[in-house]
């Protein structure tokens, strides 16, 4: 009988300092999942696709975002988020702790990277800036022509295709197009959205200030309806940059203006053939609507504005005093610069 009592004295002092000792290591576990990790500063991870749970616990402890793999996979297990740890970039704010890193993989909120283009670029400028863009991924394939690809901020994850991305600025132009010329005004002597696109692509070029698109689209119309040449600067330095290939830093010559080409707007009537480059939702949108207007001029006031004018007389006057401006230097020619008569 004493035997008996003492075998079971062993036994239950076996099991109560196991019952301590797994007391010990719960609390341990439970102390380091859910403490303030060892990271001292905010830390981007990408977590590659096809990353189990021991692979994603080894990549967070060298990159010291916990202290231990196993509080972190065995919290992620009795979380319930074991299976649904996703891949992708991640910031993982300083202090975090096991338990708040397994629920920001879990989240699929990834780091979201910017690019912006500008309005007004050529395509082959928006290409270098896709190319060069850290984060992306893959071949651009081939060049769309321009005014193709809407200029915004666009927003990527970090590997996806740059085709892709390229694909949202094909669609948002898209949309963006469909919607201007459903709201445009009935009287434009436009034939269709191309057209539309077209002329968009210009007062982009033209104008540096949002607030005067609109009235440098009436120009072009007022043109358009008269006959008149359009006489535009920036559809001769397309011509002479290969489609803006080439930069052409210089002033524009009288030579350049005689430049052959379908895109030269002071040798071949109407709008030239294509896009000059990618024109923004407010060229779109001003092309579209265009401000009521009888001007037919217009040349830089030396501020980054223009002057407009109903008259060629009117006109001259003010090439004339933009050139004697102390703070201007002349116009490279242009529609507005060179004082010709535009009904030749």
């Amino acid at each position: 009988m004493r035997g008996f009592l003492r075998l079971l004295v062993w036994a239950v002092l076996v099991v109560s300092g196991m019952l301590a000792a797994m007391g010990g290591v719960g609390w341990w576990l439970y102390q380091d999942t859910t403490g303030a990790g060892p990271l001292a500063e905010a830390r981007r991870i990408v977590i590659p696709p096809h990353t189990g749970l021991a692979g994603v616990a080894a990549l967070l402890s060298d990159a010291g975002v916990i202290r231990h793999r196993l509080s972190f996979e065995v919290g992620a297990a009795v979380s319930g988020y074991s299976g649904a740890l996703q891949a992708g970039e991640y910031e993982f704010p300083a202090g975090a702790s096991p338990l708040e890193a397994i629920e920001i993989l879990a989240s699929g909120r990834t780091v979201k990277h910017r690019l912006t283009i500008r309005e007004g670029l050529t395509t082959p400028e928006i290409w270098a800036l896709v190319q060069a863009a850290p984060g992306l991924a893959g071949d651009l394939g081939p060049s769309p022509p321009d005014g193709e690809l809407l200029p915004e901020t666009y927003l990527f994850d970090y590997g996806e295709q740059r085709k892709e991305v390229v694909e949202r600025m094909r669609r948002a132009m898209a949309r963006a197009l469909a919607e201007v010329w459903a709201a445009r005004r009935a009287d434009l002597p436009l034939s269709g959205p191309r057209e539309l696109l077209i002329l968009a692509s210009l007062i982009e070029k033209e104008a540096s200030r949002e607030d005067e698109r609109a009235r440098i689209a009436a120009v072009f119309i007022n043109r358009l309806r008269l006959g008149m040449r359009l006489q535009s600067d920036p559809t001769v330095i397309y011509a002479l940059s290969d489609g803006g290939a080439k930069k052409i830093d210089r002033r524009l010559s009288r030579a350049d203006i005689a430049t052959a080409s379908p895109y030269n707007t002071y040798l071949a009537r109407g709008l030239p053939p294509g896009p000059i480059d990618n024109p923004g939702l407010v060229a779109l949108r001003a092309a579209a609507r265009p401000a009521f207007s009888d001007d037919l001029y217009f040349v830089a006031d030396g501020t980054g504005g223009h002057v407009f004018a109903k008259t060629l007389a009117e006109h001259n006057h003010n090439v004339l005093q933009y050139r004697r401006s102390a703070s201007a230097e002349p116009e490279p020619g242009g529609p507005f610069g060179l004082q010709r008569d535009d009904h030749e």
